[in-house]
Protein backbone atom coordinates (compact mmCIF):
# COMPACT_ATOMS: atom_id res chain seq x y z
CA UNK A 1 0.00 0.00 0.00
CA UNK A 2 0.98 3.71 -0.62
CA UNK A 3 1.66 6.66 1.43
CA UNK A 4 -1.27 8.57 0.41
CA UNK A 5 -3.17 4.88 -0.27
CA UNK A 6 -2.59 4.32 3.44
CA UNK A 7 -3.77 8.04 4.58
CA UNK A 8 -7.39 8.38 3.77
CA UNK A 9 -10.12 5.93 4.06
CA UNK A 10 -11.37 6.56 0.67
CA UNK A 11 -9.93 4.03 -2.16
CA UNK A 12 -10.39 7.74 -4.66
CA UNK A 13 -8.49 9.59 -2.28
CA UNK A 14 -5.12 9.59 -3.86
CA UNK A 15 -6.74 10.64 -7.12
CA UNK A 16 -8.90 13.85 -5.32
CA UNK A 17 -4.98 14.77 -4.17
CA UNK A 18 -3.40 14.42 -7.38
CA UNK A 19 -6.30 16.33 -9.25
CA UNK A 20 -6.35 19.62 -6.39
CA UNK A 21 -2.82 20.91 -6.13
CA UNK A 22 -3.42 23.57 -4.38
CA UNK A 23 -4.62 21.02 -1.72
CA UNK A 24 -1.34 19.89 -1.63
CA UNK A 25 0.34 23.10 -1.53
CA UNK A 26 -2.00 23.74 1.56
CA UNK A 27 -0.74 20.73 3.18
CA UNK A 28 2.67 21.39 2.17
CA UNK A 29 2.38 24.79 3.93
CA UNK A 30 0.60 23.04 7.16
CA UNK A 31 2.78 21.05 7.88
CA UNK A 32 5.66 23.07 7.56
CA UNK A 33 3.84 25.98 9.83
CA UNK A 34 2.81 22.77 12.05
CA UNK A 35 6.96 21.58 12.28
CA UNK A 36 8.07 25.08 12.91
CA UNK A 37 5.74 26.01 15.26
CA UNK A 38 6.90 22.40 17.04
CA UNK A 39 10.29 24.30 17.69
CA UNK A 40 8.99 27.20 19.02
CA UNK A 41 6.93 25.50 21.57
CA UNK A 42 9.60 23.27 23.14
CA UNK A 43 11.80 27.02 23.21
CA UNK A 44 8.76 28.16 25.02
CA UNK A 45 8.57 25.29 27.84
CA UNK A 46 12.62 25.75 28.20
CA UNK A 47 11.74 29.33 29.16
CA UNK A 48 8.79 29.25 31.07
CA UNK A 49 10.69 26.61 33.67
CA UNK A 50 13.02 28.79 33.51
CA UNK A 51 11.09 31.71 35.03
CA UNK A 52 9.09 29.88 37.14
CA UNK A 53 11.95 29.46 40.18
CA UNK A 54 12.53 26.43 42.40
CA UNK A 55 11.75 23.61 42.32
CA UNK A 56 11.17 24.20 38.97
CA UNK A 57 14.22 23.25 36.54
CA UNK A 58 15.82 21.13 39.45
CA UNK A 59 17.07 17.81 38.25
CA UNK A 60 15.06 15.99 40.50
CA UNK A 61 12.09 17.60 40.09
CA UNK A 62 9.21 15.59 38.24
CA UNK A 63 6.20 17.40 38.52
CA UNK A 64 2.61 15.47 38.24
CA UNK A 65 0.97 15.46 35.16
CA UNK A 66 -2.16 17.53 36.30
CA UNK A 67 -5.41 17.40 34.41
CA UNK A 68 -6.26 20.55 32.23
CA UNK A 69 -10.13 21.05 32.13
CA UNK A 70 -11.09 20.76 28.22
CA UNK A 71 -7.74 19.32 27.04
CA UNK A 72 -6.11 16.67 27.33
CA UNK A 73 -2.83 14.67 26.22
CA UNK A 74 -2.93 12.65 22.97
CA UNK A 75 -4.41 9.68 24.00
CA UNK A 76 -1.58 6.59 23.64
CA UNK A 77 -4.00 5.05 21.33
CA UNK A 78 -3.76 8.41 18.68
CA UNK A 79 -0.99 7.23 16.51
CA UNK A 80 -3.42 3.83 16.06
CA UNK A 81 -6.97 5.98 14.91
CA UNK A 82 -7.81 6.75 11.08
CA UNK A 83 -5.64 9.99 10.18
CA UNK A 84 -8.60 11.96 9.57
CA UNK A 85 -9.90 11.20 13.03
CA UNK A 86 -6.52 12.31 14.22
CA UNK A 87 -6.33 15.59 12.63
CA UNK A 88 -10.16 16.48 13.76
CA UNK A 89 -8.49 15.76 17.24
CA UNK A 90 -5.54 17.86 16.42
CA UNK A 91 -7.69 20.75 15.07
CA UNK A 92 -9.85 20.28 18.57
CA UNK A 93 -6.62 20.60 21.21
CA UNK A 94 -5.74 23.56 19.12
CA UNK A 95 -8.58 25.30 19.18
CA UNK A 96 -8.38 24.56 22.96
CA UNK A 97 -5.05 26.12 23.55
CA UNK A 98 -5.64 29.70 23.17
CA UNK A 99 -7.90 30.48 25.80
CA UNK A 100 -5.99 28.29 27.91
CA UNK A 101 -2.02 30.02 26.95
CA UNK A 102 -3.91 33.80 27.19
CA UNK A 103 -4.89 32.57 31.07
CA UNK A 104 -0.88 31.40 31.59
CA UNK A 105 -0.12 34.80 30.12
CA UNK A 106 -2.04 36.49 32.44
CA UNK A 107 -0.63 34.55 35.44
CA UNK A 108 2.88 35.48 34.23
CA UNK A 109 2.43 39.09 33.95
CA UNK A 110 1.59 39.18 37.77
CA UNK A 111 4.15 37.04 38.99
CA UNK A 112 6.87 37.56 36.33
CA UNK A 113 6.38 41.12 34.85
CA UNK A 114 9.48 42.22 33.99
CA UNK A 115 10.15 39.16 31.59
CA UNK A 116 9.20 40.62 28.56
CA UNK A 117 10.20 38.10 25.95
CA UNK A 118 8.10 35.29 28.12
CA UNK A 119 4.61 37.34 27.89
CA UNK A 120 5.11 37.73 24.23
CA UNK A 121 6.20 34.26 23.61
CA UNK A 122 3.09 33.25 25.25
CA UNK A 123 0.63 36.03 23.26
CA UNK A 124 2.52 34.47 20.12
CA UNK A 125 1.82 31.01 20.89
CA UNK A 126 -1.77 31.60 21.52
CA UNK A 127 -1.78 33.03 18.22
CA UNK A 128 0.27 30.44 16.26
CA UNK A 129 -2.08 27.75 18.12
CA UNK A 130 -5.21 29.61 16.51
CA UNK A 131 -3.42 29.77 13.04
CA UNK A 132 -2.67 26.33 12.94
CA UNK A 133 -5.74 24.98 13.95
CA UNK A 134 -7.01 27.03 11.41
CA UNK A 135 -5.12 25.22 9.10
CA UNK A 136 -6.18 22.10 9.85
CA UNK A 137 -9.49 22.46 9.80
CA UNK A 138 -8.98 24.01 6.03
CA UNK A 139 -7.43 20.95 5.22
CA UNK A 140 -9.95 18.47 6.82
CA UNK A 141 -12.75 20.32 4.86
CA UNK A 142 -10.79 20.41 1.40
CA UNK A 143 -10.91 16.67 2.13
CA UNK A 144 -14.57 16.28 3.63
CA UNK A 145 -15.68 14.46 0.48
CA UNK A 146 -13.17 11.42 1.54
CA UNK A 147 -12.76 11.97 4.99
CA UNK A 148 -15.99 11.22 5.88
CA UNK A 149 -16.55 14.47 8.84
CA UNK A 150 -18.94 15.90 10.47
CA UNK A 151 -15.87 17.96 12.05
CA UNK A 152 -16.72 20.29 15.24
CA UNK A 153 -17.83 23.60 14.34
CA UNK A 154 -14.96 26.35 15.17
CA UNK A 155 -17.65 28.43 16.78
CA UNK A 156 -18.63 25.77 19.22
CA UNK A 157 -15.26 24.44 19.58
CA UNK A 158 -13.52 28.31 20.24
CA UNK A 159 -16.62 28.67 23.64
CA UNK A 160 -16.15 25.94 25.11
CA UNK A 161 -12.31 26.83 25.16
CA UNK A 162 -13.36 29.72 26.10
CA UNK A 163 -15.49 28.85 28.95
CA UNK A 164 -13.20 26.10 30.30
CA UNK A 165 -10.11 29.02 30.57
CA UNK A 166 -12.25 31.24 32.35
CA UNK A 167 -13.22 28.29 34.59
CA UNK A 168 -9.14 27.83 35.06
CA UNK A 169 -8.56 31.15 35.69
CA UNK A 170 -10.81 31.93 38.50
CA UNK A 171 -9.26 28.48 40.53
CA UNK A 172 -5.93 28.84 39.76
CA UNK A 173 -6.31 32.62 41.36
CA UNK A 174 -7.90 31.27 44.45
CA UNK A 175 -5.47 27.89 44.86
CA UNK A 176 -2.16 30.39 44.98
CA UNK A 177 1.22 30.89 43.04
CA UNK A 178 2.18 27.75 42.48
CA UNK A 179 -0.73 26.16 41.65
CA UNK A 180 -0.44 29.24 39.02
CA UNK A 181 2.63 27.82 37.69
CA UNK A 182 1.94 24.34 37.68
CA UNK A 183 -1.03 25.12 35.87
CA UNK A 184 1.19 27.36 33.55
CA UNK A 185 3.70 24.06 33.02
CA UNK A 186 1.21 22.25 31.78
CA UNK A 187 -0.49 24.14 29.35
CA UNK A 188 2.73 24.49 27.70
CA UNK A 189 3.48 21.08 27.93
CA UNK A 190 -0.01 20.66 26.15
CA UNK A 191 1.04 22.96 23.86
CA UNK A 192 4.55 20.92 23.09
CA UNK A 193 2.67 18.20 22.83
CA UNK A 194 -0.52 18.53 20.59
CA UNK A 195 1.87 20.95 17.72
CA UNK A 196 4.29 18.07 17.66
CA UNK A 197 1.00 15.50 17.27
CA UNK A 198 0.21 17.34 14.57
CA UNK A 199 3.25 17.46 12.78
CA UNK A 200 3.50 13.57 12.84
CA UNK A 201 0.02 13.38 11.19
CA UNK A 202 0.07 16.07 8.82
CA UNK A 203 3.53 14.15 7.81
CA UNK A 204 1.24 11.44 6.53
CA UNK A 205 0.00 13.13 3.90
CA UNK A 206 2.87 14.94 2.24
CA UNK A 207 4.43 13.05 -0.45
CA UNK A 208 7.78 13.05 1.45
CA UNK A 209 5.92 11.73 4.68
CA UNK A 210 6.64 8.10 6.42
CA UNK A 211 4.86 5.06 4.87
Amino acid sequence: MSQREGSLEDPQADDSISLLPHLEAKIRQTHSLARLLTKYAEQLLQEYVQHQGDPFGLPGFSPPRLPVAGLSAPAPGHAGLPLPERLRLDAAALAALPPLLDVVRRHQAELNPRVPRLLRRLEDAARQARALGAAVETVLAALGSTARGPWPEPSATNAAAAATAATTTTTTSAAGVFPAKMLGLRVCGLYSEWVSRTEGDLSQLVPEGPA
